[in-house]
């Protein structure tokens, strides 16, 4: 069977950890003199990984291996969001409405949505994730500020990392398990085995962008 990206993580066993890194691209000088500090802020922004599986015997741990060898390095890429966090903090979890991108050619550090519950306050919660795309196209993004909605049900959300391709007006925007397109740090792939057979699979990851 051919491997088609990107791949799903496997389900045995859950994880254990994860460390998420929101990274800027910003630069600062600063006079060695006066202390004087000049700041440049670039477009970079990207999200960086580090998930840790707890203790697997081998039935499981051999799931994770397969998945990361099925990766050839950096080559490969998958999906990946905050395990914690797949279910919003705000009123979306119970009437999500159908979200979708209000408006053609929206780029930056704000996104306009329609589709939504009318008049609805706390609508998502400062903290949330919103997922913009599928497949390799799939971004994950975290809302800034908590939102409300109007009364024509659409709303406007501050969100980090920016949009760098513009979506397609009335694409989906994802609400709930949200998720971004990852690929491995690193071209090389560890795992251990203790004298009790229990198997340590621990893997850094970088945000795909294309």
């Amino acid at each position: 069977m051919t491997i088609s990206y990107p791949l799903t993580l496997p389900t045995a066993s859950g994880i254990a950890r994860v460390n998420l890194r929101a990274v800027n691209a910003v630069a600062i000088t600063e006079s060695p003199f006066t202390f004087k500090q000049q700041v440049v802020q670039h477009s970079g922004q990207r999200w960086e990984a580090e998930v840790t599986m707890p203790p697997m015997q081998r039935a499981d741990a051999e799931e994770w291996i397969s998945f990361l060898l099925s990766l050839n390095g950096v080559k490969g890429t998958f999906l990946l969001g905050d395990p914690n966090a797949a279910t919003p903090r705000g009123t979306a979890s119970a009437t999500p409405g159908t979200p979708l991108v209000n408006g053609a050619d929206q780029t930056g550090e704000t996104l306009t949505i329609d589709g939504l519950p009318t008049s609805e306050t706390g609508y998502l919660k400062a903290g949330d994730y919103i997922q913009i795309g599928g497949g390799s196209a799939a971004t994950l993004h975290k809302v800034l500020v908590d939102v409300d909605t109007n009364v024509l049900g659409q709303a406007t959300l501050d969100i980090w990392p920016y949009i760098r391709t513009a979506p397609a007006d009335d694409a989906t925007v994802v609400v709930s398990s949200a998720k971004g397109l990852f690929r491995l740090s690193t071209n090389q792939t560890d795992w251990s085995i203790n004298e009790a057979a229990f198997y340590g699979v621990t893997f850094a990851a970088i945000e795909a962008i294309v």
